[in-house]
């Protein structure tokens, strides 16, 4: 209570309403199964397009699983986010699951790095002398991590200035402008690299590490010096001398244009692009290439962008291991990695430039800008996943999870499925067969999930009957057959999995009617046909036991044509009743919340009847609850008669809630009969 200590006017606000419940969201989807690329243990992402997931998981060509890739079969979890999307879904995680070709997945990319051949599933490529100065490992295991790396560099303006000097009007004194400390530059001054000898003929192509390249170091007394970074200038190039360094003096200043000595800011962009080439996967300038620069005291070098564990790495396509750094001195050692890189001048390019030498040729080349290209190899789809990546782990002591396990952390997900889980039945039965029952358990322990079973390929009708004998839950629905679509990677007719089809039409089901509404007799938007076409004498065995079917109706096209779980208990057994009920109890859930710890009382008690009262009132106006007045759709109770003496010792609180949902329209039944016209009504 406030208190009143001094005389005076108090002003306090008062709340003379209960608190209101907010519905919660039930089109949240979680797909998990293999993809061609993407992270394995970071949290999932949400994903709201299909660019957004071909951006993190890669896109939709065919993956080879096996020791040697012969496994082929289709990217079943891209042709899922595809039906999904194409089918109303919008908000959708990705749950990857990826199996090694030996051991397990590695937690630390520098010590997999050498990992023969490439086990892990990583592209990769070293660069270098000796292919040991740097190296270029994919964030991410895959096919699709078989990336490419467009270096660019390219000279800029001249940051030499001149001012006059205070003490000799008639002298000039070197300035610096637009310079950081650690800059790596283009130097060209007369005094320290005496003009070498015009060359006959064209030289043999040397690589781009032989330039007069320094690290700029600014001094404490404001004072610049400027280290030896690359091979020194000459006919032929001159090894690298550690000692040498230049300060300002050593500049000769002309104030006539372009003449006199330079000093130019060599700049690094880096563009990363899918491993065909045709997506870029982004871009980025200006990057800092001497490994200890900072800026305002942050590492900020591409070394440190594109690291292990930097807190501006994180799902950034690759990382750069910088194996080349000597504790020991400042010198520059990142440059001299792109050696390996081809940036090289052909005989042609040394003519075009019209110069008298091959390092005049270089600096006008890199004026207009040169690039090279990094090409990793290795990468691969590891081996098909089984159980064992399915259900995941998380690891407290790496702070890392996968599988299943990473869905248990997002709050949201309202439908789960594992696309393709079900794909080469025969040979993986058992694999098969647990996968499901994870996904069902998953759903049971969430409590507030649907999970969509997905029946085997080619399965008969006989045979998906007995594979539904083997399951019950409240929490999960299976769908059959296989939907047709047509292939826009192959250019041919695909039989893909119902549950991605499934997914997109639930959520399509609940943003244009509502979740009370069963999602049924809707069309399949991506179906050319059906791997089965099921008659109404297939289906009236089928629908009794909980097997939801896909049929084709002449006019009306392809369908959706079944709502039910694979629950034996009557009281659950359509789709749209589960999931309405989880939204009820997860809204109730979320939007009592407040009510925790505060006293447990009469007027705590008229708040929280008040509060799902006013949430039920307005389901019921909304048509969700059967019963032409609120009296006859709901009742709500919390007082003495829902707790005992015992509970309210113990802090409980115990609100009774009954509901009166409505169910489908299963079976519409028109009864006529014969009228005669002198009967009366």
């Amino acid at each position: 209570m406030p208190e009143y200590l001094a005389p005076g006017v108090f002003v306090e606000e008062v709340s003379f309403r209960s608190k209101s419940i907010e519905g919660v969201s039930t089109t949240t989807t979680g797909f998990i199964g293999p993809c061609r690329y993407g992270p394995v243990t970071e949290d999932p992402d949400i994903v709201t397009s299909m660019t957004e997931f071909e951006r993190s998981y890669g896109d939709g060509q065919l993956m080879g699983f096996g020791a040697d890739g012969a496994t082929v079969g289709p990217n079943f979890v891209w042709q899922a986010a595809r039906a999904f999307f194409e089918e109303g879904g919008k908000r959708l995680y990705i749950a990857r699951a990826f199996r090694p070709r030996s051991g397990a997945y590695p937690s630390d990319l520098s010590a997999a790095f050498d990992t023969a051949p490439h086990a892990d599933g990583h592209g990769r490529r070293a660069v270098g002398p000796d292919g040991n100065v740097m190296r270029i490992v994919a964030r991410y295991p895959g096919a699709a991590g078989n990336l490419q790396l467009r270096f660019g560099l390219k000279l800029g303006p001249n940051v030499l200035g001149a001012l006059p000097d205070p003490n000799d009007p008639a002298a000039m004194l070197p300035t610096i402008s637009n310079l950081q400390d650690g800059d790596v530059v283009w130097i060209s001054a007369a005094a320290a690299f005496p003009a070498s000898a015009p060359a006959a003929t064209p030289p043999a192509p040397r690589a781009i590490d032989q330039m007069p390249i320094y690290v700029a170091r600014k001094q404490l007394d404001g004072s610049w010096l400027f280290k030896t970074g690359g091979i020194r200038p000459g006919n032929p190039p001159l090894p690298a001398d550690p000692a040498a360094e230049l300060n300002l003096a050593a500049f000769t200043l002309n104030t006539q244009p372009g003449s006199g000595d330079s000093i130019r800011p060599l700049s690094l962009s880096l563009e990363i692009r899918s491993d065909d080439g045709q997506r870029s996967l982004g871009a980025w300038s200006g990057l800092p290439m001497d490994p200890r620069h900072k800026s305002a005291g942050v590492a900020d070098s591409i070394f440190d962008l594109f690291s292990l564990g930097g807190p501006s790495s994180a799902g950034l396509p690759v990382v750069l291991l910088n194996t080349s750094i000597d504790n020991g001195t400042d010198l520059l050692k990142s440059l001299d990695t792109l050696a390996g890189l081809d940036f090289q001048l052909t005989p042609a390019e040394w003519a075009d430039a019209g110069a008298r030498d091959e390092l005049s040729a270089l600096r006008k080349k890199l004026e207009r800008g040169l690039v090279g290209t990094a090409f990793l190899s290795g990468g691969n789809d590891g081996l098909l996943p089984g159980r064992s990546e399915y259900e995941g782990r998380a690891d407290p002591t790496q702070s890392y999870s996968t599988g299943f396990k990473q869905f248990e952390g997002v709050e949201d997900i309202s439908i789960v499925a594992a696309p393709g889980s079900t794909w080469a039945y025969a040979s993986r039965v058992d694999d098969v067969n647990s996968i499901t029952n994870l996904l069902i358990a998953h759903a049971e322990r969430m409590r507030y999930r649907i999970a969509i079973i997905d029946p085997p390929e080619a399965m008969k009708i006989a045979d998906v009957r007995k594979l539904k004998a083997k399951l019950d839950s409240k929490y999960a629905a299976l769908y059959y057959p296989w939907v047709t679509v047509f292939d826009p990677i192959t250019r041919q007719p695909l039989n893909l999995p119902p549950s991605g089809f499934v997914a997109g039409i639930y959520a399509r089901n609940d943003t244009e009617r509502a979740v009370y509404k069963a999602p049924a007799n809707e069309v399949v938007r991506g179906a050319i046909g059906f791997e089965t076409l099921i008659n109404t004498a297939q289906q009236e065995v089928l629908n009794p036991e909980g097997i939801n079917c896909f049929r084709f109706f002449e006019g009306r096209g392809f369908r959706l044509w079944g709502a039910r779980t694979i629950s034996s208990d009557p009281e659950w057994k359509y789709v749209n009743l589960r999931r309405y009920f989880a939204y009820l109890e997860r809204s109730i859930d979320k939007g009592t919340q407040w009510a925790v710890f505060e006293p447990n009382g009469e007027a705590l008690w008229a708040n929280v009847r008040a509060t799902v009262r006013d949430f039920l009132v307005n389901e019921w106006a909304n048509g969700a609850l059967l019963g032409d007045k609120p009296e006859k759709a709901f009742f709500v109770r919390c007082d003495r008669s829902t707790m005992t003496q015992n509970d309210l010792d113990n802090g409980r609180l115990v609100c009774l809630v009954g509901v009166a949902p409505l169910k489908p329209a299963e079976f519409v039944i028109f009864r006529i009969g014969q009228w005669t016209a002198d009967q009366k009504s």
